[in-house]
C-alpha cells in the first residue's frame, strides 16, 4: 500500500517570510498528463476563499529531469506526460490567522490541509503519507494533529498517515511551544493543545471540558465515533471562531477567555469559550458524519448547495449552550441568558423578514460569509434563528408527544440512519424524521419558519415550560439582551436607527430600515461630526441622544468622505427587540415537570432511542 500512497512533504522552512515548503510525490501518473489541484474551500466554512492564490512558487519533475507544468484555472495545473515518480515542490504564503486557513511565523506553524496539500486527480482514494519536517533554525517545537502517526513520535516531527485526501484534510496541524494537556471521556483519549501565551487552569479546563465531553457521546450513545480527539487551541488577545473535524478542532480566542488559576465562577468569557468547544465537539456527529448529502463526498473546487445549513449549524448552535446547563457547567438562569441573547440578535435583524433560513442557507456562499453594512437588513442567520428554530421545533415535538419525544430524539435517529452507515441526509430529510418522532405532520412548522421568513412561536411554547418570554426595548446601544431592563427608564429612550462602528470616530457602520437615519439620507461610513450644533464623540453621541425625546428633529452635520453635508433626523422610538426569558415562579407542577425534562435531558427520549438503535 505504502508503494502506492500518494506522499506529502512540508516544512515551514521561512518563517520570516511565511513560507512553507510543500512537496507532493505521485508514484503512477496519470500518463495523459497528470492533473493537481487546490480546494477553494473548506468543509465546514461555505465560502470560496481560493487557497491556490496563496502558492507562490510550483516546479515539477521526474526521474528523467524537470517536466513541463502548466495552470488550466485558478486552482489546477497539469503536467506533461512523463514515467514516474513525479514530484511537484512549491511554496505557500500563510499568513491567514485563522482556523480556516494556514498560519506561519517565528512563534508557530498551523496549516489546513486544503491550504497546502494539492488533490492528486484520479488518487484521491489513495493512502496518503505526509512528513512533517521542523523548521531550519532549532525551535523546541512540537507537532498536535489528530493525523495517524506512521513512525513519528508522539507530538514529534516525523511521518503521519491518512487513508485518503479527504481524511488528510480533514486533521489542522499545530506547531509550536504550545501547552500540552490530557483527559480520557467515555474512554476516549482527548487533548488540549493550546498555542500563545495564557496563565489557563488547565486541571479545570479539563474537568470542564471532559464533562462536555462525555455528555455528547453520551447524548448519541457510546462509542464515541472517533479514537482519539484534539482540541487545538490558539489563544490571541481578541478573537473567536472554530471550525470542526472528525477528530479535532481549531479554536481561536482571546486568552482573557480561558479559565484562570482561582476562579471558581464561569465569567461570560468563559461560557462563551465553552459553548464554541460544545459547538464544534457537536460537530463530530451533526455535520461531519451526519452530513447532508449535497455536502457528502462534495467537489471543493466550487460551491456545493444546501437548503439545510440552518439544521446543521442551526441545531448545533442550539445543543452547544443547551449541553453547558445539562452538563451541570452553568446554572438555568444562565443559559435563559444565553438564549436571551441570541432572541436580541435575531430580532434587531430586519432581514429576517426578507430572507428564509432555507435561503440563507442556500445563498451562505455570497451572502453570510460575505456580509456588508446592509446585511441586518437583507439577510438573516441560519446560526441564529436556525437555533431558535430548533428550540421550537424541540418544544413542539415535546408538545405533540406530551413530553415522551424531542429533538434529542430526532438527532438520534439521524445518528442511526445516517450517521453511522455513512449516508448523506437528503434534503427533506431532517423535517421528515422530525415528523416521525413527533407522530404527526410538522409541514406547516417548517414551512412558516424554515421556508417562510415567520419568527418562531416561543412566547407560547416556552410557557408550556414555564418560561416567560418577554422583548423589551434595550437599555443603551451595549445592551446584549438576557437580562431584564435597568430600572429607571422614566421614559421611552430616542434612536437614530443605526449602530456605531468601533474607534475614535462617530462613523456609521451600519443604517437600519426604517429609522430617521435612513429616512434623513444618512449612509453607512457617514462620520457624523455634530448634533444640533454641538461636536459628537463616541462616549457622547447616546448621552446627547438621551437627552432629546422621541419624535424631535436634529440638525446633524456629517462628512461622507471629504464632503461636508447636514441632515435634519427625526428620532425614533427604540423597538422591543431585546429578549429576556425568565422562569416563572407561579409554573405549575406540570410546566415545571417539562421544564426540568426539557433542560436536564432526563425522561424524554427513551422510548425512541431504543427504537432508534433498532431502525
Amino acid at each position: 500500500m505504502a508503494e502506492a500512497a500518494i506522499r506529502y512533504r512540508i516544512c515551514p522552512r521561512n518563517p520570516g517570510a511565511h513560507l512553507f515548503a510543500v512537496r507532493c510525490s505521485v508514484p503512477f501518473p496519470d500518463p495523459a498528463g497528470q492533473r493537481f489541484g487546490l480546494p477553494a474551500w473548506i468543509p465546514g466554512s461555505y465560502m470560496i476563499r481560493d487557497f491556490a492564490r496563496n502558492i507562490v512558487r510550483l516546479e515539477a519533475r521526474s526521474q528523467d529531469g524537470p517536466v513541463a507544468v502548466r495552470k488550466t484555472t485558478k486552482d489546477t495545473w497539469i503536467c506533461d506526460p512523463c514515467s514516474g515518480p513525479l514530484t511537484l515542490d512549491y511554496e505557500v504564503y500563510a499568513w491567514d490567522l485563522s482556523v480556516r486557513g494556514a498560519h506561519l511565523d517565528t512563534m508557530h506553524a498551523y496549516f489546513n490541509g486544503t491550504s497546502v496539500f494539492l488533490q492528486v486527480y484520479g488518487h484521491e482514494q489513495d493512502p496518503c503519507i505526509v512528513e512533517i519536517d521542523p523548521p531550519p533554525i532549532a525551535q523546541k517545537w512540537q507537532v498536535a494533529t489528530a493525523l495517524s502517526r506512521l513512525g513519528a513520535a508522539e507530538h514529534g516531527f516525523g511521518t503521519y498517515g491518512a487513508g485518503s485526501y479527504e481524511e488528510l484534510i480533514d486533521h489542522p496541524v499545530e506547531i509550536g511551544d504550545c501547552t500540552v494537556a490530557t483527559f480520557e471521556a467515555c474512554g476516549v483519549p482527548h487533548e488540549v493543545v493550546i498555542s500563545g501565551r495564557h496563565g489557563a487552569d488547565l486541571d479545570r479546563l479539563c474537568r470542564d471540558l471532559q464533562r462536555l465531553c462525555e455528555h455528547h457521546i453520551r447524548f448519541f450513545g457510546e462509542p464515541a465515533p472517533m479514537d482519539r480527539y484534539v482540541f487545538l487551541i490558539s489563544v490571541i488577545a481578541e478573537g473567536y471562531g472554530g471550525l470542526e473535524h472528525r477528530a479535532s478542532t481549531s479554536l481561536l480566542t482571546s486568552r482573557h477567555s480561558l479559565p484562570q488559576p482561582g476562579d471558581t465562577g464561569v465569567s461570560d468569557d468563559y461560557r462563551s469559550f465553552l459553548g464554541l468547544a460544545s459547538h464544534e465537539y457537536f460537530h463530530a456527529w451533526n455535520v461531519k458524519r451526519i452530513r447532508p448529502l449535497a455536502l457528502a463526498g462534495a467537489d471543493l473546487g466550487r460551491e456545493a448547495y444546501t437548503r439545510t445549513l440552518w439544521a446543521f449549524e442551526g441545531i448545533t448552535s442550539y445543543y452547544d449552550d443547551l449541553a453547558l446547563v445539562r452538563a451541570g457547567l452553568i446554572t438555568v438562569e444562565s443559559y435563559l441568558e444565553l438564549l436571551g441573547e441570541t432572541v436580541t440578535r435575531v430580532w434587531r435583524g430586519g432581514g429576517r423578514f426578507k430572507q428564509s433560513l432555507a435561503d440563507s442557507s442556500f445563498d451562505a456562499w455570497i451572502k453570510y460569509y460575505r456580509q456588508d453594512e446592509n446585511a441586518p437588513n437583507s439577510i438573516v442567520s441560519y446560526y441564529t434563528k436556525g437555533s431558535l428554530v430548533a428550540l421550537a421545533l424541540d418544544l413542539e415535538i415535546r408538545r405533540a408527544t406530551s413530553g415522551v419525544r424531542s429533538l434529542d430524539d430526532v438527532m438520534r435517529l439521524l445518528w442511526v440512519r445516517h450517521g453511522r452507515t455513512g449516508s448523506g441526509v437528503p434534503e427533506d430529510g431532517v423535517e421528515r424524521t422530525a415528523s416521525e418522532v413527533a407522530g404527526v405532520s410538522l409541514d406547516a412548522f417548517f414551512r412558516s419558519t424554515v421556508h417562510g421568513t415567520a419568527d418562531p412561536a416561543l412566547a407560547d411554547l416556552l410557557g408550556d415550560v414555564g418560561i416567560d418570554f418577554v422583548l423589551r426595548p434595550a437599555d443603551s446601544d451595549a445592551d446584549r439582551g438576557g437580562r431584564p431592563a435597568r430600572d429607571g427608564a422614566s421614559r421611552p429612550r430616542p434612536v437614530l436607527g443605526v449602530r456605531l462602528a468601533p474607534g475614535t470616530e462617530v462613523r456609521l457602520a451600519q443604517v437600519f430600515d426604517g429609522g430617521g437615519a435612513q429616512e434623513a439620507g444618512l449612509s453607512a461610513g457617514d462620520v457624523l461630526m455634530a448634533i444640533d450644533g454641538l461636536r459628537v464623540d463616541p462616549a457622547s453621541f447616546e448621552r446627547t441622544l438621551k437627552s432629546r425625546r422621541v419624535g424631535d428633529r436634529v440638525h446633524i452635520h456629517a462628512f461622507r468622505r471629504d464632503e461636508l453635508i447636514e441632515f435634519d433626523a427625526t428620532l425614533g422610538e427604540a423597538p422591543a427587540d431585546t429578549g429576556v426569558l425568565q422562569m416563572r415562579t407561579d409554573a405549575d407542577a406540570a410546566a415545571c415537570a417539562q421544564r426540568d425534562a426539557w433542560l436536564k435531558g432526563d425522561g424524554a427520549g427513551a422510548g425512541q432511542s431504543r427504537a432508534a438503535r433498532s431502525a
